[in-house]
């Protein structure tokens, strides 16, 4: 707030009601020429609030103000004069606010100095004209001075005023100062201030520009002592001097004003251009984008509409929104004339205001966020002084309070200068005003709604009117099914909408090109499958059942899109009797003892280990009258037990050290002894004698060295001899190459290694002894089980084994000797077993050193040097 006060009028006291919190106010007091500026600075909030509360400052009214001759924000005061040099002005603020405990009052005062009265000083203010005449006096166009040099206030009075309309009218000083006219002297000087609106003033076109002008003449009186002192002023009118454009404001001002001009030719000496009351220099002319100019009949500025200076303010017109700029520039002038020699200083303060300019609010849709459904709309741009009061949507009207409250967000946002505000209005795509319909393969989400609106200065309502609408395809996301037999798991994988762009984990593992190769991965544009052995790493055992994870994720925030388990029970029973007696058992690690490692369980017999075992469980092969199975008669059948544990000695260390609770698993097969089946037949007479014809066939096996356990890349003939490392892993496969017939199978029997080519040699060092790991070896054979892929067809012709490298104890002091690994194997009729080797069962070895000769097969050599 900027009270300007001049140095002619009396002390006051201003009001100001503020209706909002504020901080304590800043108060200011500066010095121009003849005037002094006291600024009031109140910090209200502005920036991001919430729309709908409103801060207001009220300054004294127009009629309080008018009894000086001034307007609102501007008020003259009177002031303690010393020599018309030095003015001291005071004075009260009280504020009144409906947060504040009570009214706060602030003191104002300042002294100023001006020394450099010109003879005649003119002013223009916003509602007044104002004349200074130092103590000369003028009749016509000749000068007459005072016969005497004293003050005119010594010892004399005013008495009359003459007013020229331009027709003469005499009324007393009285008269004419409660007809609303300011009339004072001091020792030097005679201040005379007229209303614009008085009817002693005439209009009188300068230079085509129309002009309000009031001369006077004013008598004083001594005894028979009579002087005269003329005073005059003349002020432009903002029609026929201010012209608009688009962009600009141009001031047209008379360079010479001639109901100002006494006697003879002017001399114009000085120009300034200001804006409100203060000068500025050419520097800020130009960054202000203003202009000034001087042409021999014209000063002219060109203010830019928008400009630094100036304001907007709002008004609505026919329920529409417009806005007006305003800016007060200031024109000073300083000239002498030629007979006088006197200087005259001319200073307009002149307030122009543009016409109406609409301002159609405009909404802007954030597209971007309709992928996170919701509509965040902006309206603008509107001045600081219009509010959001309500919206209306098709089904109700919500104020911004109940706006907020329902979760539809509605913020009021300023520019940084504090031009212009915004505001900004959240509507999920959930709440019941936002309309759906389908189309095919989307949704249309629309919002109709009109925004209420108020101009708070005037408390004009208007409102604007908008239709958001937004289309999003109707996402289906990636889905996951799938199910099991008696060997896999079988997953199917649709993409949904958004195509493959997802990452795919099986189990713990990321499902690499690799890893779908081995699962047998297919793909056709819209879904891919997959096959999972129930024995792969990836599936998890949790008691005689198996479960297989399967995630998807989003590529980019590697968030979770899809989480699919598939549960399955075991392939097969956890017991299997044969009717010759063999029994099959698989002992699962269970949730409740995660420290078991399944290769150290045994039967009763703790030589018997399982025939294979990983991590989570153990497979073993027994009969009924070995590895310390009992044998129990029961009414009409008979029982055979054995049990699953842990060695005493491992048993006794492990519930040492750990809490978890003993492993144990009892195995038992029952056979009928009582059972009785009914046969009949009919003998019939033999056609011809039975026959058996004779025929020649061959069998050929392969054994080669693989890479590593995935046994998908092997060493070539050309490779050997390879040369490996001590304890590195050696992983041989044993292939039945023909014939191509599932009737029969291959299996190892026994397997050994030499130093020379000839199988017979010595020394030898068992690896397979009938079928099973060498047991006093102290690394001992490790078999891997075969699966069905791409290159397996049956994987009964398929038998793997892994043994580390080694060399002879003779050899220690030279490990370049060649080591080479001979095997023998038997082929089998996979439909009926004849016992021992082809029977899988591992029978115990006599020793270690023992060799076996039984059936013998084409044999491959693999010779491996050592370092």
């Amino acid at each position: 707030v900027l009270i300007f006060l001049d140095f002619k009028v009396f002390p006051l006291l201003l009001l100001f009601c503020v209706t909002t919190f504020f901080s304590p106010p800043t108060l200011r007091q500066l010095c121009h020429s003849s005037h002094t500026e006291f600024s009031v600075s109140v910090w209200l909030q502005h920036e991001d609030r919430p729309s709908g509360e409103r801060h207001d400052i009220h300054l004294p009214s127009k009629l309080f103000c008018s009894k000086c001759g001034n307007k609102t924000g501007h008020v003259t005061f009177f002031c303690d004069l010393q020599k018309d040099e030095a003015f001291t002005t005071a004075f009260q603020l009280r504020f009144h606010g409906s947060q504040l405990a009570e009214d706060e009052i602030y003191q104002m005062a300042e002294t100023c100095h001006y020394t450099a009265w010109a003879c005649r000083e003119i002013i223009c203010d916003h509602n007044y004209m104002e004349a200074s005449e130092c103590s000369r006096t003028q009749r016509g166009h000749v000068p007459v001075y005072m016969i005497s040099k004293r003050p005119i206030d010594a010892g004399f009075r005013m008495t009359t005023i003459t007013f020229f309309t331009p027709a003469e009218k005499v009324m007393k000083v009285i008269d004419a100062q409660r007809s609303g006219h300011g009339i004072a002297n001091t020792p030097k000087r005679l201040v005379l201030r007229s209303p614009k609106t008085s009817p002693e003033t005439y209009t009188q076109n300068v230079a085509g520009v129309p002009m309000l002008v009031v001369k006077t003449s004013t008598v004083f009186e001594k005894k028979w002592l009579v002087t005269r002192i003329d005073a005059a002023a003349a002020c432009p009118i903002q029609e026929g001097s201010v012209f608009f454009t688009a962009d600009t404001i141009t001031w047209y001002l008379p360079r010479r004003i001639d109901p100002l001009i006494s006697f003879g030719q002017p001399k114009l000496l000085e120009v300034y251009m200001g804006i409100d009351g203060q000068r500025l220099d050419a520097a800020e002319i130009e960054a202000r984008w203003y202009s000034l100019t001087v042409t021999d009949t014209y000063i002219i500025s060109v203010i830019p509409i928008g400009a630094v200076g100036g304001y907007y303010k709002s008004h609505v017109q026919d329920g529409q929104y417009h806005i007006s700029y305003t800016v007060e520039p200031m024109i000073e002038m300083f000239w002498t004339e030629d007979a006088t020699h006197e200087g005259t200083r001319y200073k307009v303060f002149f307030p122009i205001t543009t016409p109406l300019l609409p301002r159609p609010p405009q909404v802007t849709d954030r597209e971007s966020l309709h992928t996170e459904r919701v509509f965040k709309l902006e309206l603008g741009y509107f001045c600081p002084d219009v509010a959001l009061v309500n919206i209306t949507f098709p089904s109700e009207v919500l104020s911004v309070t109940e706006c907020r409250a329902r979760g539809i967000n509605v913020l009021e946002h300023m520019s940084p200068n504090s031009s212009y505000k915004v505001f900004t209005l959240e509507v999920p795509f959930t709440d019941p005003v936002v309309q759906q319909t389908s189309q095919e393969g989307a949704t249309v989400y629309s919002l109709h709604l009109v925004f209420g609106l108020v101009v708070l200065d005037d408390f004009a309502p208007f409102s604007h009117a908008a239709y958001v609408q937004a289309t999003l395809e109707n996402i289906v996301p990636p889905s996951v099914s799938g199910g099991c037999d008696y060997q896999n798991f079988y997953i199917l994988v649709k993409y949904g909408t958004q195509g493959l762009n997802f990452q795919t984990a099986v189990g713990k593992q990321i499902l690499t090109q690799s890893l779908a190769q081995q699962y047998g991965f297919a793909e056709n544009g819209t879904h891919f499958s997959f096959v999972v052995p129930f024995f792969d790493p990836a599936v998890e055992l949790s008691s005689i059942k198996s479960r297989l994870d399967v995630t998807l994720r989003n590529l980019e925030t590697n968030t979770i899109i899809k989480e699919f388990s598939v549960a399955c029970n075991f392939i097969s029973s956890l017991t299997e009797c044969f009717p010759n007696g063999t029994m099959t058992a698989l002992a699962v690690k269970l949730e409740s003892v995660p420290g078991l490692n399944p290769s150290q369980l045994t039967l009763r017999d703790p030589t018997c280990g399982p025939t294979y075992s990983d991590e989570r469980y153990a497979y073993f092969v027994f009969t009924g009258n070995s590895c310390g199975t009992t044998r129990k008669f029961l009414p009409n059948m008979m029982m055979y037990e054995n049990e699953i544990s842990l060695p005493d000695e491992l048993g006794a260390k492990r519930a040492s050290n750990s809490e978890e609770p003993e492993y144990e698993l009892k195995v038992s097969c029952y056979y009928d002894i009582n059972t009785t089946y009914a046969v009949a037949f009919q003998p019939r007479q033999r056609r011809n004698e039975p026959y058996a014809e004779n025929a020649k066939g061959q069998l050929q096996v392969a054994m080669r060295l693989a890479l590593d356990d995935s046994y998908s890349v092997f060493h070539r003939v050309e490779d050997y001899p390879i040369t490996k490392y001590l304890q590195q892993p050696l992983y041989f496969e044993v292939e039945l190459l023909t014939p191509a017939s599932p009737e029969v199978s291959v299996e190892l029997e026994n397997c050994w290694a030499t130093l020379d080519q000839d199988r017979t040699s010595r020394p030898r060092w068992n690896l397979i002894i009938n079928g099973c790991a060498n047991p006093v070896d102290q690394y001992q054979v490790i078999f891997h089980p075969v699966w069905t892929d791409a290159r397996v067809q049956y994987p009964s012709h398929f038998k793997r084994f892994e043994i580390k490298m080694f060399a002879f104890a003779q050899d220690q002091e030279d490990l370049s000797r060649q080591l080479f690994v001979h095997c023998d194997v038997m082929i089998c009729d996979a439909r009926n077993p004849l016992g021992g080797v082809c029977n899988g069962q591992c029978m115990n070895p006599d020793n270690g050193n023992k060799d076996f000769s039984l059936i013998e097969t084409d044999l491959v050599h693999c010779k491996l040097q050592t370092i």
